[in-house]
């Protein structure tokens, strides 16, 4: 045993392999500056450059392909105007499908609370005779057409919040108890354009508008301006945007972090209901008259709409000026392919596939560059 005086010291292995050691300075690998990395940085941080230059190359394409075929002027401000009146519909909708979608949800039902709602409007604005369908005064019509869509979000948001079914089931369900609902409330009857002018005209307000030069702008169109700025304040401004996005990214650590996931979930499928009770004024405005049968691909012009726009499938990434950019990319694509390169109706409906496809795999693609 060592005494005091002379200690024995003890070199660990660790301290004896030491010397060994390499010395060598850690580098690190350059940034790669090439366009291509810096074109794909400037996307990953600005997602809603990718619509907007898709909708220029597309408009320009298909006024050079209606030039060379000579099928007309595609770049009259009477073409665009029609574009865009026709896109206000898709364009609304897309907006409460962001919602959903941000949430990474779906809402495959909306065409459907989007007929109901039009169509409770329409009969108790113009059928004050009728004693089945009590008679109202159009603002209340209105009123109830929004809060009847308003109350089928929110039957959705609980049987998935309550019962913890996926959206996609829960929405895919509803879409077919909503069309028979539809179907037996309105005995499969239209609501014609004569009788909407004569008793509720005021349900047309969507549908007019005004003269800019040969430009024509309807409300409608003002009005998914005045909803897309509402959306994107409430989604980028509040706290409860925040815990939409928080929701989308991870529900788990949303509820960890105190955010009461259900809460937030029936208030987005509420909201998404409230703006399809919304858009049935605007298409009842945009086409005139209401049919059971209308809109029936609306679901899916939605859904590509969103996801082109930017807006990832899986949640917790999105832009409400992308929707809607992306509501008038799938408008043009029908437009244009009708107008300016004139193909049959079957190719139109090959062209929305092939969107949904691209718009997919390019949010794939943003999602792996952004890792």
């Amino acid at each position: 045993m060592s005494s005091p005086e002379t200690p024995t010291k003890t070199i660990s292995d660790f301290e004896a392999k030491l010397a060994e050691a390499d010395k060598t300075v850690a580098q690190f690998q350059a940034d790669d500056r090439s366009t291509f990395n810096i074109l794909k940085g400037v996307l990953r941080r600005n997602p809603t450059l990718i619509p907007a230059a898709v909708l220029i190359i597309s408009y320009l394409a298909f006024g050079l392909a209606a030039f060379a075929m000579d099928h007309g002027n595609f770049f009259r401000g009477t073409v665009l105007s029609t574009i865009l009146q026709q896109m206000t519909v898709v364009g609304f909708i897309a907006l409460a499908q962001t919602l959903v979608i941000l949430t990474a949800g779906i809402e495959l039902s909306v065409g459907e609370i989007l007929i109901m709602s039009a169509l409770i409007m329409a009969n108790l604005g113009v059928n004050p005779e009728n004693p089945e369908v009590p008679g109202l005064a159009a603002p209340l019509a209105i009123a109830a057409g929004v809060g009847i869509g308003a109350l089928m979000g929110l039957f959705n948001g609980i049987l998935i919040t309550k019962i913890k079914l996926p959206p996609f089931i829960v929405t895919l369900g509803t879409l077919s108890i909503f069309r028979a609902l539809k179907l037996a409330y309105s005995h499969s009857e239209s609501v014609r354009n004569v009788d909407i002018e004569a008793k509720a005209p005021s349900l047309l307000f969507f549908g007019q508008g005004f003269k800019f030069g040969t430009f024509n702008v309807t409300y409608g169109m003002i009005g998914l301006v005045l909803l897309a700025a509402v959306v994107w304040f409430a989604l980028n401004r509040t706290a409860w945007g925040r815990h939409v996005h928080a929701i989308g990214d991870d529900p788990d650590a949303a509820m960890l972090s105190g955010i009461k996931v259900d809460r937030v979930l029936i208030t987005v499928y509420t909201a998404a209901g409230a703006i399809c009770g919304l858009t049935a004024w605007v298409a009842i405005g945009r086409v005139g008259s209401v049919s059971p049968i209308a809109f029936g691909d609306i679901n899916l012009a939605s859904i590509t709409a969103v996801v082109i726009g930017g807006t990832s499938l899986f949640g917790g990434r999105g832009s409400v000026v992308g929707a809607v950019l992306g509501a008038i990319i799938v408008q043009l694509f029908t437009t244009g392919l009708s107008v300016a390169v004139r193909v049959d109706d079957y190719w139109q409906t090959f062209a929305a596939g092939c969107l949904v496809i691209v718009a997919v795999a390019l949010d794939q693609y943003m999602r792996r560059a952004s890792k």
